[in-house]
């Protein structure tokens, strides 16, 4: 392993005036010393880095950091500033600069160095030593920890020394203390309350996970010494992180949460005094938070737990409305239940392409099944999609009141789902059901609760009352209803024929366009597969299934086309992504238009929706249908009219490329528009994987 930092990666007279010269002055370095392999790809990240927060930090400190795919080993480069620069710290320019460059796949070993250099930081020794360093090899062995650290007043704190606890903690003990979670777990906790100090419990987290990850939690620690305070912190960072100790979340008094990006596992601390706020707010203002979270135990409060780790991250924000944490709820329902749909409606249109459409009345393949019978297999693949289609409505509500609740949603959620499915109620049931059991479980988790029984609040008491109170609901109060405007729906989609389907089919084509696999086109999704989610669906609900599949295909299509018939109005990325964009639109992956639509969606978004609107008409009126939830034309022998359907796909494409290049003829694209924002190659990528999971 290579040093981090160097004597040539220092430069002690840095006379950039502005944060993007200082980082450019000292990447110029990192390139020549071979670490760097694309200054201008590499300053591109910093740059992304910066945009996400303010890298500046009080004391007069800026830490410029990315990973990069343009970093061949983690690097750490150093520059001095007379005049001071402005990295957008609340108390000023900065002094210190530190540029941060890790490896997009960087070891655990290097990156704890980095989260030791962090907490170094936090220390003001080590700051004045470097402020007062007189040439670039002291400041580069003060760095790596070679050369003691002396404030002005004579006082020794080994960086050394520093740096190797800051290590410790990164790769050992989540805290940073190898003896912290010891003694917080240790004899003391069976103490009574006034007896030992305050004990609060942290995590701290950023975007990178390099930097003020750790600074934050060497922060809260010290502040928590001076106040005598037992603090415990969970580093989430990039070097990898050691879960506190149950027992030491048990016997801790409040909880600080200090991070940027979703806490992991944040239902550990239900039912305890939490203060929630950013990670540089734990940097800069640590004995506030302290200070803050004792006054909240003292008055009792006891903070629900926000939504970690699920689709809808964060959906609880504070400054979010309503309607759109209700929309991240229904998202993130409809996110675990498409593969179920997927799964089950091919296997099912396997089933009928194999045994024929009399293959819904074959006997259960327990009493009957013959190895050599193409029936047989037919007859399994609809029955194993059948009970796959059972788990849809309880998936739904499952996980809506997930992403409302955290885990303990799940059995109230599934529980009334299941109802839901029991009642006929319907997909409109399940997302009843889901609602109302995570609103449920929020209202339990705001009740005070004695500490003895909050270790059996997740297990026993939230399960049983939540499950009670939407089974009850359900059964009694609104199953009935709901079941009755489900049947009225279904009723209305099979009364559907001529211009009414018509224009079904057209709206459905413009909603499946309007954002290219967002909220508005998975409405549309849901409510096709919603139609064909049962063992023996409508005729509409196919026809609507065969409309909504194709129209999605359509904008990845067309500009796979346009890239192809006038190359000349596109980037050279562009046209790369259209290739790219050939196989994504006939796998139904409407995302693959996301990187033009990026580019210039005035002319990519409502061309889109026009060829969409029209293949959607067309499918309706052609009458063709479909019993597969997913496949584009890889399922298309399972179609009903499938040479009419490929019409009507075709003549989708053929509008929308027309207009595209229609409208971009009128206007020559930009200067400079090469990289076109979002539009590369990843982000195609990144696209077909992100529907390949949803999807």
């Amino acid at each position: 392993m290579s040093e981090m930092i160097t004597a040539d990666l220092v430069d002690l007279d840095l006379s950039a005036e502005t944060k993007e010269a200082a980082a450019r002055a000292l990447a110029e370095r990192m390139v020549a010393s071979g670490r760097v392999t694309d200054l201008e790809g590499f300053l591109a990240d910093v740059a992304a880095r910066e945009a996400q927060m303010p890298t500046g930090l009080d004391g007069g400190i800026g830490i410029p950091h990315c990973r990069s795919e343009h970093v061949t080993e983690p690097t750490l480069a150093f520059g001095r500033s007379t005049a001071g620069i402005d990295f957008g710290a609340a108390d000023g320019p900065a002094d210190l600069i530190f540029l941060i460059a890790a490896p997009a796949g960087a070891d655990d070993a290097h990156l704890t160095i980095l989260s030791s250099l962090a907490r170094q930081l936090m220390d003001a020794d080590f700051t004045a030593a470097l402020r007062s360093a007189d040439d670039a090899v002291a400041a580069a062995e003060l760095i790596r920890g070679e050369r003691p650290a002396r404030a002005e007043g004579g006082t020794e704190d080994s960086a050394a020394t520093s740096a190797a606890a800051s290590a410790g903690g990164a790769t050992g003990d989540a805290d940073g203390d190898p003896g912290g979670a010891d003694a917080a777990t240790g004899d003391s906790l069976g103490e009574p309350a006034g007896a030992r100090p305050f004990r609060i419990v942290a995590v701290t987290s950023c975007p990178t996970g390099i930097a003020h990850t750790y600074m934050a939690a060497e922060s809260l620690e010290s502040a928590g010494r001076e106040a005598g305070v037992e603090v415990v912190v969970e580093t989430q960072g990039s070097a990898g992180f050691t879960r506190l100790d149950p027992g030491v979340i048990a016997a801790a008094d409040a909880v600080i949460l200090a991070h940027d990006v979703p806490v992991r596992d944040k239902a550990r601390f239900a039912g305890k005094p939490t203060v929630d706020v950013g990670v540089k707010a734990g940097i800069n203002r640590p004995a506030e938070l302290i200070s803050e979270v004792r006054a909240k135990a003292e008055r009792g409060e006891v903070t629900a737990p926000a939504v970690p780790g699920t689709p809808v991250d964060r959906a609880g924000e504070s400054g979010e409305g309503y309607g759109t944490k209700l929309r991240k709820w229904l998202m993130s329902g409809v996110s675990y239940m498409v593969p179920f749909v997927a799964a089950g409606g091919l296997l099912i249109a396997l089933g009928f392409a194999i045994g024929g459409y009399e293959i819904n009345k074959a006997p259960s393949v327990m009493e009957h099944f013959m190895w050599t019978q193409a029936d047989s297999w037919g007859a399994l693949f609809f029955q194993i999609g059948g009970v796959a289609f059972n788990f849809l409505v309880p998936v739904l509500a499952g996980y809506i009141a997930y992403g409302m609740a955290d885990r303990p949603g799940l059995v109230p959620g599934f529980v009334g789902g299941a109802i839901s499915f029991t009642i006929n109620a319907g997909f409109l049931g399940g997302l009843a059901a889901g609602l109302i059991a995570g609103a449920v479980v929020m209202g339990i988790q705001r009740v005070r609760i004695p500490a003895t029984l909050r270790g059996i609040m997740p297990v026993v008491v939230i399960p049983l009352i939540s499950s009670a109170i939407v089974g009850f609901l359900m059964f009694v109060v609104i199953g009935k209803p709901i079941a009755s405007a489900q049947k009225a729906m279904t009723d209305w989609l099979n009364g559907l024929t001529g211009t009414n389907a018509v224009l079904l089919g057209m709206l459905l084509g413009l909603m499946m366009c309007f954002d290219l696999g967002g909220p508005v086109n998975k409405v549309a999704y849901t409510f096709a597969t919603a139609g064909i989610a049962v063992a023996a669906p409508s005729e509409s609900a196919m026809k609507i299934m065969a409309a909504v599949m194709a129209a999605g295909m359509v904008p990845p299509l067309a500009m796979a086309l346009a890239t192809t018939v006038r190359g000349r109005l596109f980037t050279q990325t562009e046209r790369e992504n259209g290739k790219a964009a050939w196989v994504l639109g006939a796998s139904f992956i409407s995302e693959g238009a996301i990187p033009f639509a990026a580019a210039d969606p005035l002319r990519v978004i409502p061309s889109a929706m026009v060829g969409g609107a029209v293949t959607g008409a067309l499918s309706m009126a052609f009458g063709a249908t479909l019993r597969a939830p997913h496949g584009g034309i890889f399922v298309v022998p399972l179609i009903g009219n499938p040479f009419l359907y490929l019409i009507a796909i075709a003549a989708g494409v053929c509008v929308t490329t027309a207009l595209v290049v229609v409208l971009k003829s009128l206007r020559k694209p930009a200067a400079g528009t090469s990289g076109a924002g979002a539009a590369d190659g990843s982000a195609v990528a990144a696209a077909a994987r992100k529907q390949a999971v949803a999807a």
